[in-house]
């Protein structure tokens, strides 16, 4: 209750409550506990995956599951795979990558052991920034998306790809400049009517004797290729 005073100009007035006087400092404590309840949550949340690689059944992936289980990486969410780098296929990778979210971190032994390439690592790592996933690697200690440092060495990274990538179109337009400078053309050499194959291919279709799914299998050339053939 507001205690009601007299003024001296005999006007009454409201003095606040203790309780009325507190409430806006009140509210302003219970939201700054929530926003920190908030930002606690979204901390546990966050969570460290691991990837782990090697290139042959002979190998061992233990030491570097044990590298990141040191690392804090729990044992479930750390995802394998026993294939050779150069494979574009690998199922740990594909599993991996679905099951990190925005506020993960990934974590590897390694660069080489998640990357096929310069290229492809850069590649790999900037969608990962666009889907808010930082990176880290154990023993390339300087590559860590999550600060800023890190991220310093890793735009260069990619500055280099990409130079790479430069220098390979200049290089391959030079080759191919040179290459028709002497009258040399690039792609495959053309099939002529003589090729063994086309006049094989021509015989078994005026024969009639086998369908043409059948004479593509036998000659290994898709339909197209055979109606191709029969045109020279």
């Amino acid at each position: 209750m507001s205690a009601v005073l007299k003024s001296k100009s005999g006007q009454n007035t409201k003095r606040p409550s203790a309780s009325s006087g507190r409430s806006k400092a009140g509210v302003a404590v219970d939201r700054r506990e929530e926003a920190g309840e908030t930002n606690d949550a979204a901390l546990s949340a966050a969570r460290v995956i691991g990837y782990a690689r090697v290139s042959t059944n002979s190998q061992e992936l233990q030491s570097q599951i044990d590298a990141l289980r040191k690392a804090g990486v729990d044992a479930k969410l750390i995802f394998t795979d026993k294939l050779s780098g150069a494979t574009s296929e690998r199922p740990g990778l594909d599993a991996c990558l679905e099951e990190l979210r925005d506020g993960d971190t990934l974590l590897v032994w390694r660069l080489d052991r998640l990357g096929r390439s310069v290229r492809h690592l850069v590649t790999l790592i900037e969608e990962l920034r666009e889907r808010g996933v930082g990176f880290r690697s154990i023993c390339d200690g300087a590559i860590d998306t999550t600060t800023a440092s890190g991220e310093l060495v890793f735009n260069i990274f990619s500055s280099l790809a990409q130079f790479e990538r430069r220098l390979i179109a200049e290089r391959t337009k030079a080759g191919l400049a040179a290459a028709r400078a002497r009258g040399r053309l690039g792609g495959r050499p053309r099939i002529g009517a003589d090729d063994p194959r086309v006049v094989t291919a021509k015989a078994l279709y005026r024969d009639r004797a086998m369908e043409i799914r059948d004479i593509c299998r036998s000659l290994k050339i898709s339909r197209a290729t055979l109606y191709r053939f029969l045109k020279l």
